[in-house]
């Protein structure tokens, strides 16, 4: 068996080595690589924070008032494709 049952101390300890380990890592990271760290959130922050404001606004909960219509409209919709 690969993992045996632990108790909750060993599994926090676990966390904590992994926690540990990359706070490790990144704190030795060169500044070129923090920075590019820093382009990489910053365009995932992009992607999902602001064009899901933007671009995917909730047209069921605009069209629909209650979730039986949701549910109905959707249904219709997988059927008639």
């Amino acid at each position: 068996m690969l993992f045996k049952h632990s108790g909750t101390k060993e599994i926090h300890t676990m966390i904590k080595k992994i926690y540990q380990f990359y706070l490790d890592g990144f704190k030795n990271l060169s500044p070129y690589a923090r920075t590019l760290w820093v382009i990489i959130l910053v365009k995932l922050f992009i992607m999902f924070a602001v064009f899901r404001l933007f671009f995917f606004r909730d047209t069921l909960k605009n069209r629909y008032s209650t979730d039986e219509e949701r549910a109905n409209h959707v249904i219709e919709e997988l059927i008639s494709q």
